[in-house]
Order: structure tokens, then sequence, then C-alpha cells
């Protein structure tokens, strides 16, 4: 089946939205919790697996549900369709600072490899699958390079980079080096493995992990400078439950004690 073949707009700086026109009979995908507004007119349908229409009946679907549980992501997709005579819109919000891509997979022939948590939203006809790496032992001690979604189609895909994106193409045999989570998307022609950092006193004192991504070319491969797994580790620091109350990083008033005592009483922080 033909992917549906829509027109977008991407909009804002640190937190975008990509807003989607929808024909009638069009239908986009989106991740579950993505949907910004949409236009009345358009009707939300939650499906078993990835939404694409060539899922082949019942075992069809479960396989592709099958897929995004090992990727981490729901069970279930919202497919979102113009049932009006005119042209609607329906937009799809970034989770966090960062930037959208929109990716043509016609042009990159039809295949991307992603990060599992980047994937936004779809033109109908686009198929989510999983993409493992060869070496099932380091995978697992590989964090989040280990297990990748795989985007198939030609229709149009959005995949969010946190932070800053950085997008490099590769010659042949040029290497990469780059952390698991930094890691957005590759074409599928890149060769990835997860390498052995090879000196545990780096990686417990030098705040990196234990593992690296190696990405190999010929391919284009996208970075980004804020993957979602470090911002969270961040915030759990800080948070009140983790010890983190009061800390006041690089501030005067975070000096005083060791949770900031005057700093704690100025943001009100003095049960």
């Amino acid at each position: 089946m033909a992917m549906d073949v829509v027109d977008y707009e991407i909009k804002g700086a640190e937190m975008q939205f990509v807003e989607v026109e929808l024909d009638p009979g069009e239908a986009a995908v989106g991740e579950a919790g993505s949907m910004m507004y949409m236009d009345a007119g358009i009707a939300m349908d939650t499906v078993f697996g990835d939404g694409s229409a060539n899922q082949g009946g019942l075992f069809g679907k479960l396989l592709g549900a099958g897929k995004r549980l090992v990727t981490g992501e729901s069970l279930f997709t919202t497919v979102y369709t113009n049932n009006a005579r005119q042209k609607l819109r329906v937009a799809f919000a970034a989770p966090y600072p960062g930037k959208i891509i929109p990716m043509d997979l016609q042009r990159l022939g039809g295949t991307l490899i992603c990060q599992k948590d980047s994937f936004l939203c779809a033109a109908r006809g686009v198929s989510l699958g999983i993409a493992l790496q060869q070496k099932l032992g380091v995978g697992f001690f590989g964090g989040e390079g280990f297990i990748m979604q795989k985007l198939e189609g030609n229709g149009m895909a959005f995949v969010h980079a946190g932070g800053t994106l950085l997008e490099r193409e590769l010659q042949p045999g040029q290497t990469l080096m780059v952390d698991t989570g930094c890691v957005v998307a590759y074409t599928p022609n890149v060769n990835f493995e997860i390498q052995y950092v090879g000196k545990i006193k780096t990686a417990l004192f030098g705040g990196e992990g234990l593992f690296f991504a190696k990405l190999t070319g010929p391919g284009h491969v996208w970075l980004q400078s804020l993957p979602f797994s470090r911002l969270a580790s961040r915030v759990f620091a800080a948070a009140p439950q983790a010890g983190g109350r009061g800390v006041g990083e690089g501030s005067v008033l975070g000096g005083f004690g060791a949770g900031g005592l005057l700093g704690g009483i100025l943001g009100g922080d003095n049960e």
C-alpha cells in the first residue's frame, strides 16, 4: 500500500511541535501522548501494534505490538484520520527541549534506524520495527544503544532530538565514537557497534559510561547533545527524594552548609 503524502510545518525554537496537514482520507500515526491539538473532523483511533496498514491480520498485529513492547514503547499507537471533505491539521509536540527532524524515508532509501524513544509521528503506512545489535552480551550492558527502532516505508517520519542537533556525513571507513545515548538516528549502511571503553577507572571517575557507540561510514548520522536519560538523571539527582534538596548549584547562596542553608531559606525550603 502506498504511503500517505502529508504536508507539514515545524514550529517553535527550543520546544518545538510539528503541524501535519491531512488531505481528506489521509492519516498520521502518533506516539502515545504526543498529540498537541487537532482540527474537528479528525478521527482518533487507538490501534494494536505500530499502526501501519500492512501488518497482515492478527499475527501481524501481534508481531508489531511485540516489537514495540521490546523497544519500551506502548503496545498501542494512535491513528489520526481526516474524515472531512477539506484539509485539516493535527499537531504533535516534542516531549522535552530539542529539535524535531523531518525524515523523508523515500530519500533515505526506505529505512532509518533511530533511538527507541525518539520517534514522534509519521505518515500512515510507515512501519515501526526493531533493530538489535549483533553482540548480544555487550548489548545488555550498552544501555540505550542496544535496542533501536527501525522505521520502514517511503513516507515522512518525524524524530525528536534532545538539546542541539548535529548531522554528520561519514565517508567510507570514517569512524565516530559517540556516547550511546547521544545517537538519534543513522542510515542502515552505517556500521553500528557498541564498544567497551577499556579502562574501568575512566568509566567510574571520568563521568562517562562503560560503553561507546562506534559508528563507521559510509552513511548519515544524527546526534543529540541532551539524551533524555541524561536529563532524567540530573532531574532525579536534584529531586528532594534523592537527597538533592536545596543544593543550590552554581550559586553563592548554595555554599552555606551541606544543603545550602541560606539558599534553602530564600527558596522557601524551610520546614
